[in-house]
């Protein structure tokens, strides 16, 4: 017991710390007070709990079964943050719609004190939907953060050419992690396995608070995608197939690509490349999805590759391999690794070292073409 004690304790005192270091925190503020909020609920948690382990008693008793009704909370709070942090929106009055779950189990709980007087001890105060409802719940939310992370993503390569498909990876880690103490709880209701109790799953949620910190103070800030007017303006609509701009829009963009090499600016997106032709964003971001394939990531990305391909394979460029990538528009290492591996099947040193020393299946890769 006394293990558990001092594992709420530190728990508890860890969370209180890092509650008061991300409220300060200058990149991603909105987000960053919703998950301040939310440790300070995980600590309060943790503190009453190794208070009531301590010195159990009366006082605290019905306190320490109401905090039963705490992951209500939690999962919403998630998602609350994981929103905040795409689209730079904090918490706001609607919002309160996101508690139901913790309200609803809240107003039971206000009903049996005010009819029995107190809380029964143990599992038994809770009715038989209770773990039902709560397990639903949180699957809910942290389904519905993972969507609203893959949308951040796809929305970030739909517009912007400096985006990384593996951005926000620390929060599929926070998911994974409260996927983990989730399954415990359920191993301990349904399962009943030996070791597998209330106090190992409050003891993940103290472990996991070193997984929040880690995550949230290494955290770089994150470009939030709110709508406003040139974001909406990038957004494909409906166009006909047979649209009679179409044509000229690709030949337009073909010219700023490979006359103006307009991919080597880092930050380019598709709002940019649209004011440079001369046509709306939606039939620009329409063309290059029906024309090009893929999205503006991919679209940008090809050309700087193909680039990057073309500097490699002159033995008069003795810059690094890095020099060259940033030089054509990368500006992330691993972005570039990740897409010269996905379209040229080798790493950049493979490619490098190969065409210093041609063979005679390379001929046929020495006459290919820049994608359009």
């Amino acid at each position: 017991m006394t293990f558990w004690i001092v594992m709420y304790a530190i728990g508890a005192a860890q969370a209180a710390m890092l509650s008061l270091a991300l409220w300060r925190r200058t990149a991603n503020p909105q987000a960053n007070r919703v998950l301040a909020v939310w440790l300070v609920l995980i600590a309060a948690d943790l503190a009453l709990k190794a208070a009531y382990l301590a010195t159990p008693g009366d006082g605290l008793r019905d306190a320490f079964h109401v905090t039963r009704l705490l992951p209500f909370l939690y999962v919403s709070l998630f998602f609350i943050y994981v929103r905040a942090l795409t689209t730079g929106r904090g918490f706001a009055p609607a919002d309160i719609r996101h508690a139901g779950g913790f309200l609803g189990a809240s107003a039971w709980a206000v009903w049996l004190v005010w009819s029995n007087g107190a809380l029964a001890d143990g599992r038994g105060w809770t009715p038989v939907w209770f773990d039902p409802l709560q397990f639903a719940w949180a699957a809910a939310y942290l389904l519905a953060a993972l969507v609203q992370v893959h949308r951040y993503r796809q929305g970030q390569l739909q517009r912007r050419a400096d985006a990384d498909r593996g951005s926000l990876r620390w929060i599929v880690l926070m998911a994974v992690c409260q996927l983990v103490i989730w399954g415990i709880a359920a191993a301990h209701v349904v399962l009943r396995l030996p070791y597998i109790d209330y106090f190992l799953i409050y003891g993940a949620v103290a472990a996991w608070v070193c997984v929040v910190g880690w995550c949230s103070l290494a955290q770089p800030p994150v470009v939030a995608l709110p709508v406003d007017d040139e974001m909406t303006a990038d957004i494909p609509v409906p166009v006909p197939a047979d649209d009679p701009r179409a044509a000229d829009v690709e030949a337009r963009l073909s010219q700023l690509m490979a006359h103006d090499a307009l991919y080597r600016e880092p930050a380019l997106t598709i709002a940019q490349l649209a004011r440079r032709s001369g046509y709306p964003g939606y039939l620009v971001s329409t063309v290059i999805n029906r024309r090009f394939g893929g999205n503006f990531w991919d679209y940008v990305n090809r050309h700087r590759i193909e680039s990057v391909r073309a500097c490699l394979a002159d033995p008069r460029d003795a810059r690094t391999i890095l020099d060259i990538a940033y030089d054509n528009g990368f500006t992330s290492k691993s972005t570039f690794n990740a897409s010269f591996k996905r379209l040229v099947g080798e790493t950049p040193s493979a490619y490098r070292q190969r065409r210093a020393h041609p063979t005679a299946s390379d001929g046929a890769e020495a006459r290919h073409t820049p994608p359009d």
